[in-house]
């Protein structure tokens, strides 16, 4: 098999044809109409008939008859209880992590004075309420359940609820239920895909109306997330895993295919893309690439990966790598290089940035206490990564004392008069004599 064969995208990153570059860079999903169309089916199907709609979807997609939809609170403790030890320690680890992380990016209240008399501030308010999604089907997510809800939490967020994919017993993986309890989710539904987000941006009999909703899922989720913007606040967009790297002669090939193999698992669709400085180190890192992924566990969806959106272009600089980087935009960026401090000065645009050969993705996934729900496609050039800043908002507030007010009067009367508001220029003007 040709190296052709093997990655979609090959040579050195000055003789990218226009089509190439195209499709590294514009990577959004486009959306498959018949994807938004059953979003849009399921949509008014719970808009119409609320929990009769999400009992009749699990049946459907499920195939299980719930006997109610939230699953007690007693059930969440004894799921904590059985987990096995050591990974009970590993979740209340990332968790402690997470909260740590996420109390020192917390927003505070700020004012300022322009000029003497007049006081601007901004204080954040934390929402009422907030619904974080947990994927499910082939395997069970709790790290998302973490991610989604510490930060809500740390942001003063009253209610937390927790929509999860329910199994043929009913109710979501143990493991996602004994996350629930660690992070102290206060409600938690066994109902999935479309139906939950429209259930959490619409309300039901059973399921509260959220202020914004939150966490990863299918193509049904993303494009039913999207389609419910006028309803409800959502998280940035998201699509399948990615990651850059940008590699020195000095990184192991065989640490930076490790990583490539780590993301590529994710999904057929995953984006992993290599930046390296000549021909011989990508011809090393093809060499280690091959060999990981034919050994890998889902050998299948990272070969699929590797040969729809992978990549081992060579850069002429480590400045030209990053300038690649930064048109790409991706979820995560890896720096295997000797001095990754030196290069992040110059990264704009990433989800989260990895500095050092040593600074594994699969460890901000789990365990930094950094967020791994991250803008995916291309969005990093404009969102950022989950944090308690997505779970305020910002009430401005203005004083303005009487001396302020004579001495605004006279402007803001000319600005109104400039723009034919003359309502707006009386009221200034009044309060320029009165005040």
């Amino acid at each position: 098999m040709s190296a052709a064969d093997f990655l979609r995208f090959t040579g050195s990153l000055d003789l990218l044809t226009s089509s190439d570059r195209n499709a590294l860079y514009h990577r959004a999903p486009g959306g498959d109409p018949a994807v938004a169309a059953e979003s849009a089916r399921i949509i008014a199907d719970v808009r119409a008939r609320g929990d009769a709609a999400l009992r009749d979807m699990a049946r459907r997609f499920d195939r299980v008859e719930l006997e109610a939809l939230e699953i007690p609170r007693a059930a969440l403790g004894r799921a904590l209880d059985s987990m096995p030890k050591p990974l009970r320690q590993a979740m209340e680890r990332a968790a402690r992590n997470i909260a740590t992380v996420h109390r020192a990016f917390a927003p505070t209240a700020m004012e300022t004075s322009p000029a003497p008399g007049i006081v601007v501030g901004r204080r954040p308010d934390a929402l009422r309420s907030v619904g974080v999604y947990a994927p499910g089907g082939r395997a069970s997510y709790p790290s998302s359940v973490l991610m989604g809800a510490i930060p809500a939490r740390v942001a003063g967020v009253s209610e937390i609820i927790l929509c999860s994919p329910p199994d043929r017993a009913g109710s979501p993986p143990a493991a996602v239920l004994a996350a629930a309890a660690i992070a102290e989710v206060d409600r938690v539904f066994a109902v999935g895909g479309a139906g939950a987000i429209a259930a959490m941006a619409l309300g039901t009999e059973s399921i509260p109306r959220v202020d914004r909703i939150v966490g990863p899922g299918n193509a049904f989720v993303a494009s039913a997330k999207l389609q419910l913007v006028d309803s409800v606040a959502i998280d940035s967009p998201a699509g399948p895993s990615e990651l850059v790297v940008v590699a020195d002669e000095h990184a192991d090939p065989s640490a930076v295919a490790s990583e490539m193999v780590a993301q590529a698992e994710h999904d057929p669709s995953a984006c992993v893309v290599a930046v390296v400085l000549s021909e011989s180190a990508a011809g090393r890192l093809e060499q280690a690439l091959r060999a990981a992924a034919a050994s890998a566990q889902r050998q299948q969806v990272v070969c699929a990966a590797l040969a729809a959106q992978g990549g081992i272009l060579v850069a002429a600089t480590l400045r030209a790598a990053i300038e690649f980087a930064n048109a790409y935009a991706p979820e995560h960026l890896l720096l295997a290089v000797c001095d990754p401090d030196a290069l992040l000065p110059l990264v704009r645009n990433a989800g989260t940035v990895f500095l050092g050969e040593t600074s594994s993705v699969t460890f901000g996934d789990y365990m930094t206490g950094a967020n791994h729900v991250l803008p995916t496609g291309g969005s990093a050039r404009a969102y950022s990564g989950l944090s308690p800043l997505d779970f305020v908002r910002w009430t401005t507030y203005q004083r303005i004392d009487p001396h302020a007010a004579r001495s605004l009067a006279d402007d803001v009367g000319r600005f109104a008069d400039a723009e034919s508001l003359p309502a707006h220029a009386a009221a200034a003007r009044r309060l320029g004599v009165t005040a």
